[in-house]
């Protein structure tokens, strides 16, 4: 089964106005494009551009072939300002949280529920331009020497170096005590004094001070590792991951969910107390994920059940389920069939027959449970 499919941007504030459209060679809309979403995920699922279910809902011509839809979701993103400090559910927490929000009667699209689906959202991210992130909490005492740094050039920072001390400065900074409200209007000021010794972290704050003036979640950056990638390079967030974007374009690989526990950084609803029991407070050196080499195409595989692939040539897939997009013209051979798909074009592949795609550049996901990546 092979189905052409197509999506419109998403204009989430934080998108950028030309960064989607000129990867992809699309026309611009003339506002923010922050997301493209490839999947079935009812929040914005994709839809047939040609064949008997031209102008469905993925989901509904899957459906109607009796077929399954994708475990994932491939997105673009685009962003030119943060988006908001946020952690993802495990597929316990989620199913249980999915089915309490139910049973309380919360509407799924009321803004403060924080389950819209009972599925985890374990996340990839592979650069394609240069690409700024937040992701995981630091070893303690880098973070500890930051804050004191800080704390030197204003004392009112003084109480979040002692709460990164004693290993709660998250819980406090979010938890509304009178000192918090100080020490965040202080660190702009306080991290340019410091930016010749911190420079990264001078800019960290600075970009979010810009965009949410006043926002604990500025002081909770100068907790996690600051990730600047090249483009090819990657990040994983499994559950429990507090992370943030701050500003480029990437290619994004997630479970099918919308499942997203905020921190800050944000004017939507923030649940302090679901967003502590998900976090993974357990430092992270080093979060980016080494890619494989493979012929024709470069790997990308998580401790997920999925796996990303950038292919810039000829490339075989033994056999699997798979969302393509197209960045350049690329050909793909199904079933023996010949399909072509044009930039910025994607595709349903359900098949348990070895394919092709052939492309300069393109993105295949791939569900995991199949031989073709057992066999690595």
């Amino acid at each position: 089964m092979f189905v052409p499919i197509a999506n419109e941007p998403r204009a989430y504030a934080w998108g950028s106005p030309s960064l989607l459209a000129e990867y992809l060679g699309r026309t611009p809309s003339g506002g923010p494009e922050a997301e493209l979403w490839l999947g079935a995920h009812p929040g914005c699922p994709a839809r047939v551009t040609a064949g008997a279910h031209a102008g469905r809902e993925l989901g509904q011509a899957i459906a109607a072939h009796g077929g399954r839809e994708p475990a994932m979701l491939l997105k673009v993103l685009a962003a030119a300002e943060p988006l908001s400090l946020q952690a993802h559910p495990d597929a316990a927490r989620a199913r249980a949280g999915f089915a309490r929000e139910d049973a309380a009667g919360v509407d799924r699209d009321a803004p403060h529920r924080n389950y819209r689906d009972p599925f985890p959202k374990p996340e990839l991210i592979v650069a394609v331009t240069p690409f700024e992130a937040l992701s995981g909490f630091r070893p303690t005492g880098e973070a500890v020497r930051v804050l004191e740094a800080l704390a030197r050039a204003d004392a009112r920072i003084v109480p979040v170096v002692a709460h990164a001390r004693s290993g709660d400065a998250l819980a406090w900074l979010l938890s509304g005590a009178p000192e918090v409200a100080p020490a965040v209007a202080a660190a702009p000021a306080a991290a340019l004094a410091v930016a010749g010794e911190l420079p990264v972290e001078a800019d960290t704050v600075a970009r979010l001070a810009a965009t949410h003036p006043g926002d604990p979640g500025i002081l909770v950056a100068l907790l996690l590792n600051r990730l600047s990638l090249a483009p090819g390079e990657a990040l994983y967030l499994p559950a429990g991951n507090l992370h943030a974007y701050l500003e480029g374009l990437g290619i994004e690989l997630m479970g099918p969910s919308d499942n997203v526990l905020r921190g800050g950084l944000t004017p939507k609803h923030v649940d302090v107390a679901e967003l502590l029991a998900v976090v993974d407070p357990t430092p992270l050196a080093d979060p980016r994920l080494p890619a494989v080499e493979l012929d024709g195409a470069i790997a990308y595989r998580p401790a997920a059940p999925f796996e990303l692939r950038r292919v810039h040539g000829e490339h075989r897939v033994a056999e699997g389920r798979a969302l393509v997009l197209a960045v350049q013209p690329a050909r793909v051979e199904v079933d023996g069939e010949r399909r072509e798909l044009a930039s910025g074009e994607g595709a349903w592949i359900d098949s348990g027959a070895a394919w092709v795609v052939d492309s300069g550049e393109a993105w295949v996901a791939l569900e995991r449970d199949t031989p073709d990546v057992a066999a690595g």
